[in-house]
């Protein structure tokens, strides 16, 4: 399983989805096992998770800057 592409791919999903942002919300331990199709130890899903919110915070932070480069 390639990491950085299932964390793509789960950061897609929440930007696309709003039931399922909803869910990766309220638990995101078992949205992200919804989309894995499968049962891993809740450490291993964790840092999936982590890494999910890493990259929302990061685009977040991103299309701030670029609506703030805009205006100058």
């Amino acid at each position: 399983m390639d990491i950085k592409e299932k964390i793509e791919e789960i950061v897609e999903k929440v930007k696309s989805d709003k039931d399922f942002a909803s869910n990766f919300k309220k638990d995101p331990v078992k949205a992200v096992e919804s989309v894995l199709g499968i049962d891993l130890p809740d450490d291993k899903i964790k840092a999936l998770v982590d890494g999910v919110k890493a990259k929302l915070t990061a685009d977040k932070a991103g299309g701030i800057f670029d609506s703030i480069k805009k205006k100058f």
